[in-house]
């Protein structure tokens, strides 16, 4: 039977670039669970995220404010801010999520019913003097130790630059547990109530793991090679050249020696990090299929998403934190039975930033004003005529990021320097034209508008900066079922 409100499901995955998707262009790619939602909804080809790192990102998508508003740019308290889970909870809605969210306290309940809570395979609970996560109580269950510190007992680990098959049974995989438990959920669902679920995939984040198989699929795979230019970051704010030689020589399970990586090496990370998407990509198509077992699949809206990239070798960089495309750009494809256009594409510059408005639209609420995005929903019905956005922002600590169509900008708080490219010419980020006279007039402003932007939404967000932290609404005292 048809219920009144559509059923929402968010799936997002960590550290997944955009260009990762056999539809959307990217051949090499080995996605069919991906490509089933790109030829059903409608997939955004130009999505920032609006924070380049884990938190920082997620803080801003769940509560629809910049990470300058929300104060959150690195493993800060967010979880006891309003978030627009609540909106929906508040209207009819149970709401659950299965996986990763990120919260800071990790078990906060955040305006959800019921959680499943998994966090990042390498970062143990007890570690902050909590109690394990799900997956690590599966792993205790069969008699595992959580796979951590391989750093201190691999005396390989910094020339394996993370690739690092998965080794034991598959089960016991962080994304196979989790999307066994997304499918056990969807399955045992009963309640009267239409519900929101996310679905917090802990891959492609490193250690680039796959599942074996996954793996022997991209051994020929001619995966496209990383990009850098030779002494590129010499010409680069200092701050990059800082950054590769800090993850070199960190004492962590992060360290990675990016400077003597050869070719070669790069390729093999390239090919893991690949896998491990297709190690994903699985549990989406699992989820699909438990959606389509249910009957569930014409009543529910879908939308799947990245919260960050990451360089994989590009620019000789790791991981994230920068503002360069690998890092911001991340996959975006809404699926909506009821009125979305299937297999359709927009062009135009959009944010996860527009996430909350997005499903509150679609589940018929009333966006609250003070949010910083904007409903998607034209797009969905009209998405060849959806202009996009002139302006996507981006933050990370001391770096703030606007992009047009054409021209990219960073900031760098303090400093006289900062980046510049024109994409159209430079599509890569290999020049940067932050000194160059003749664009000169193109640099001031875009740092003008980027001015503008932070000023007027510092304003707009001073209600939300100044508000109250949030009291356990009463549906969550009086729940009688939680899951961690």
């Amino acid at each position: 039977m048809k219920q009144e409100k559509r059923n929402l499901v968010l799936i997002m995955t960590d550290q997944q670039r955009w260009d990762t998707i056999r539809a959307h262009g990217h051949d090499f790619m080995n996605t069919p669970g991906m490509d089933r939602l790109a030829a059903r909804g409608v997939s955004f080809s130009r999505a920032y995220c609006p924070g380049a790192t884990c938190v920082a990102s997620r803080a801003a998508i769940f509560t629809g404010y910049y990470p300058h508003n929300t104060g959150v740019y690195g493993f800060n308290q967010w979880a006891n801010r309003r978030n627009w889970i609540e909106d929906l909870a508040e209207h009819g809605y149970w709401c659950a999520n299965v996986g990763k969210m990120h919260f800071i306290p990790m078990f906060a309940e955040g305006g959800y019913h019921e959680r499943i809570v998994v966090e990042n395979p390498t970062s143990p609970p007890t570690r902050m003097g909590l109690g394990e996560d799900a997956w690590g109580n599966h792993l205790k269950l069969h008699g595992v130790r959580r796979p951590i510190d391989r750093h201190a007992s691999d005396p390989d680990w910094y020339t394996k630059h993370q690739a690092v098959p998965w080794e034991l049974d598959e089960h016991l995989h962080s994304d196979v547990f989790i999307g066994d438990s997304a499918v056990g959920w969807i399955e045992g669902y009963e309640r009267p109530e239409p519900f929101f679920l996310q679905i917090g995939l802990t891959g492609p984040h490193e250690p680039y793991d796959p599942l074996p198989r996954h793996l022997e699929a991209y051994a020929e795979a001619a995966v496209p090679d990383p990009v850098w230019k030779e002494g590129e970051l010499k010409e680069k704010p200092p701050q990059q050249q800082a950054y590769q030689d800090y993850f070199r020589d960190a004492n962590g399970e992060a360290a990675v020696d990016m400077e003597k990586a050869g070719l070669e090496d790069l390729r093999k990370m390239r090919r893991h990090y690949y896998a491990k998407i297709s190690t994903v990509d699985e549990q989406v198509g699992k989820i699909l299929d438990a959606l389509d077992r249910r009957g569930l699949t014409e009543e529910t809206v879908i939308v799947f998403c990245s919260d960050h990239g990451d360089m994989v070798g590009d620019h000789k960089l790791p991981y994230k934190w920068l503002m360069y495309e690998p890092v911001v750009r991340v996959p975006l494809i809404v699926v909506d039975p009821i009125e979305g256009k299937g297999g359709q594409t927009v062009e135009g510059n959009v944010s996860l930033i527009d996430l909350g408005p997005t499903l509150l639209d679609l589940a018929g609420l009333e966006v609250p004003e003070g949010l910083e995005g904007r409903s998607l929903r034209p797009a969905l019905s009209a998405p060849e005529t959806f202009p996009g956005q002139a302006y996507v922002y981006c933050e990370n600590n001391y770096l703030t990021m606007i992009r047009d169509d054409a021209w990219k900008l960073v900031h760098y708080a303090g400093e006289a320097y900062g980046e510049l490219y024109c994409l159209e010419d430079d599509p890569h980020e290999l020049e940067n034209l932050w000194e160059q006279p003749e664009h000169r007039e193109v640099r001031d402003a875009l740092k003008e508008k980027l001015f503008e932007w932070h000023l007027e939404s510092a304003y707009r967000a001073a209600p939300y900066r100044n508000s109250e932290k949030r009291e356990t609404p009463f549906y969550l005292r009086e729940k009688t079922l939680r899951l961690q």
